[in-house]
C-alpha cells in the first residue's frame, strides 16, 4: 500500500502476471482542520488514519487473494471479530503482559524508578521476541519483502529516479520513516515516560499505560518526522539507527515481481494525485494545494 497527500493505492498480486489495483482518496482530518495540524496532535491522528487505511488494505487484498482460490470475501462481522483480536492481543502483549512481569521481579529492584523501568526493558524484549517469532513463518517472509519493496521504491522516488525495477532493485530497503522505526520509538519512548511515574496500583498502572498511548504516539510522530527530514545531520541519523537495525528483522530482500507490484502501487497514488492538482479544490474541504509537496508526501502504508 501507498499513500500520497490525498489518495492511497493497494496493488495486490493474485496469480502470474494477475495484479489488482485499488485507490481511493483520502484527505487527512488534520488538512480540514487545521488545529488538528499542530505539533504532537497530529502525530495521534496520523496514527488513527493509518490504522484505519491498513485495515482497508488488508480487507481488499484478503478479498482478492480469497477470490483468487474461489472463496468468498470477509464479511463485517469476520472483520470485526478479527480487530477486536488484534487490539486485544496488544493490550495483552505490550501493556499487562510487561506489567505482570514487572510485578514478578519488581521485589528483586532497588526502586519505583528501577521496577518501572524494567517494564520497558520487557516490553521492547516482547516486541523484538514477537517479530523474530513470526519471521520464521512463510507467509510474513513474503509480507516482508513486500515491505522491503515498498520502501525501495520510495527511496527510487524520493532520488527523483524513474520508478522501474532496475532502478529501484539498487536501494536500500530500509526507510527512516517506517511505521517499524515509529513502533519502536512508542516502545522506547514510553519505557522512558514510565519510568519517571510514581507508585502506582495494578490498575493505575494499567489505566496510565493505556490512556499516555496517545501522547506517546505524538512524541513519536514528531521524532520520527525530524528524523526523515534531516538525515544529513548526524544526530537524526544516530536517532533513527535503532529503528534502521529493527527493520533489518521486517523486511526482506524483495524479488522484481514484488518490485512491480510496489511501483504499480506508487505509480497508481501519484496519477491519481496529478489528476487532483488539475481540478480546483472546494473552498468547504479547506484542503490546500499539494503541488510540490509530493516528494515529502508519498510513504509506505507500513
Amino acid at each position: 500500500m501507498m499513500r500520497g497527500r490525498r489518495h492511497y493505492a493497494v496493488a495486490v498480486r493474485r496469480g502470474p502476471g494477475d495484479v489488482v489495483l485499488q485507490s481511493r482518496e483520502t484527505a487527512s482530518y488534520t488538512e480540514r482542520h487545521p488545529l488538528l495540524k499542530r505539533p504532537f496532535i497530529r502525530g495521534i491522528i496520523a496514527l488513527g488514519e493509518s490504522f484505519l487505511l491498513g485495515l482497508r488494505a488488508l480487507e481488499f487484498s484478503a478479498n482478492q487473494l480469497m477470490e483468487a482460490e474461489g472463496e468468498g470475501e470477509i464479511t463485517t462481522r469476520e472483520m470485526v471479530v478479527t480487530i477486536i483480536l488484534a487490539l486485544g492481543m496488544t493490550v495483552l502483549l505490550f501493556i499487562a503482559l510487561p506489567l505482570f512481569i514487572r510485578q514478578i521481579i519488581s521485589g528483586y529492584l532497588p526502586g519505583i524508578f528501577w521496577r518501572n523501568l524494567s517494564e520497558g526493558v520487557v516490553r521492547v524484549l516482547i516486541l523484538m521476541g514477537y517479530i523474530l517469532a513470526v519471521s520464521v513463518v512463510k507467509d510474513i517472509q513474503r509480507v516482508f519483502a513486500y515491505h522491503g519493496a515498498e520502501h525501495q521504491v520510495i527511496h527510487t522516488y524520493e532520488a527523483g529516479e524513474e520508478l522501474t525495477v532496475e532502478n529501484a532493485r539498487k536501494k536500500s530497503p530500509l526507510h527512516p520513516r517506517c511505521g517499524t522505526s515509529f513502533l519502536l520509538f512508542v516502545v522506547l519512548i514510553s519505557a522512558l515516560v514510565f519510568s519517571f511515574l510514581g507508585e502506582q496500583t495494578m490498575l493505575m498502572r494499567f489505566l496510565s499505560r493505556l490512556l499516555l498511548l496517545p501522547v506517546i504516539a505524538g512524541i513519536s510522530y514528531e521524532i520520527i518526522k525530524l528524523a526523515g527530514k534531516n538525515q544529513s545531520i548526524f544526530l537524526w541519523q544516530w536517532l533513527s539507527w535503532p529503528g534502521l537495525l529493527l527493520q533489518r528483522l521486517t523486511t526482506r530482500p524483495p524479488d522484481d515481481e514484488q518490485l512491480q507490484v510496489a511501483i504499480m502501487a506508487l505509480q497508481e497514488v501519484l496519477n491519481q494525485e496529478e489528476k487532483k492538482e488539475t481540478q480546483p479544490l472546494p473552498s468547504q474541504t479547506g484542503l490546500r494545494s499539494t503541488a510540490g509537496k509530493m516528494k515529502s508526501e508519498v510513504d509506505s502504508g507500513v
